[in-house]
């Protein structure tokens, strides 16, 4: 028989304490997080998926999250850290969309801003034409995103737009991205996903199927098809997107599938704005036990004064959260995670 440790009285009056200021403090962000998820967060001592997304937007500024977020800052990083692995080539980029040469837009490339999601202009035989893209790129570059979710390290980004190789995805055949979950350099789970044919699936790092859904494509008959050349792809993907991730507390590392080769495309710090949901429990349950807080830039990083304090108790209840107390007679005193296919 097991316990959790608890953590001291006045530990856990800092934590209530510190609820209350950052729920003062970031009413919107509380009162959006409750309209889409249906319950009051704890963005002080955050316990659930979507509360450690809540306090990463709030309290862990990581500086390095600017730049995986920018998405030319971060094709730099993953040469850096992985020079093996291919990215997508920049033909140019720049502040100016008009300043975007001529014969690049005459072919088939991908035309993109590089602080934001879903600014993406996909030009084939010259179209659509240069007059378009130059108009909407500058009002993309107006834009500063992510202000309606919190996504604070798009704010930072010295905003660019580019011109991108078009990979030629394999969509209709193997898939057209991989995402895989990772925190502190354990994969959780691989999303395979077939934008072109609208299908995807799930799988562990080894390339085996998990139950459940995506919500994305949530039909039965929109499951990715598994292919010994998929499966060989996600064993690839699961292996490059911890040395990419790092020592991170949980990122997404995203890659781009061709019938050649898998190419590194963004990292995620914010995934899906911080709404992800799953149709299978337990895909959550174990991002949940694997990320650790006490693995966060914040709770590594020395604070004066009340900050100090905060994290402190913070860091007392992640070792509380984990730390179990042996009862003499019990021979297991080591956590183990649950498995994934323990859930319906």
């Amino acid at each position: 028989m097991t316990a959790k440790a608890g953590i001291a009285v006045r530990q856990r009056a800092i934590l209530a304490l510190a609820r209350v200021f950052l729920t003062a403090r970031h009413p919107l962000l509380v009162k959006r997080f409750f309209r889409r998820l249906g319950y009051l967060p704890n963005p002080a001592a955050p316990t659930r998926y979507h509360e450690r997304m809540l306090w990463r937007k709030i309290v862990d500024h990581n500086p390095l999250f600017v730049t995986l977020s920018d998405k030319l800052a971060a094709k730099d990083y993953i040469r850096d850290v992985c020079p093996e692995v291919s990215t997508a080539q920049t033909l140019w980029s720049g502040g100016d969309p008009d300043d975007i040469p001529p014969d690049l837009l005459s072919g088939s490339v991908v035309v993109k801003t590089n602080h934001g999601c879903d600014m993406n202009i996909f030009v084939a035989d010259g179209r659509p034409g240069r007059d378009e893209i130059v108009r909407k790129t500058k009002r993309w570059l107006k834009r500063r995103f992510g202000t309606r979710y919190g996504e604070w390290a798009y704010w930072l980004i010295e905003r660019k737009v580019f011109v991108e190789e078009m990979l030629p995805l394999s969509g209709g055949r193997i898939a057209t991205e991989i995402k895989v979950q990772v925190c502190s350099g354990v994969v959780c789970h691989v999303r395979a996903e077939d934008k072109m044919a609208l299908r995807s699936r799930l799988f562990d790092p080894q390339g085996n199927p998990l139950p459940g859904r995506d919500l994305d494509y949530p039909r039965e008959d929109q499951a990715l098809d598994v292919t010994p050349r998929l499966t060989d792809y996600i064993r690839k993907a699961a292996e490059i997107a911890p040395r990419i991730a790092g020592d991170l507390d949980y990122a997404r590392i995203d890659f781009l599938v061709t019938d050649d080769q898998l190419y590194a495309g963004e990292i995620t710090v914010y995934t899906a704005a911080g709404y992800a949901v799953w149709s299978n429990p337990a895909i959550m349950a174990d991002l949940e036990q694997r990320w650790r807080l006490d693995q966060a830039h914040y709770l590594k990083r020395q604070h004066r004064g009340i900050a100090r304090l905060y994290a402190d108790a913070l860091r007392a209840k992640c070792r509380s959260d984990t730390q179990i107390v042996t009862v003499p007679g019990d021979a297991s005193d080591v956590p183990q995670p649950a498995a994934l296919d323990a859930y319906p």
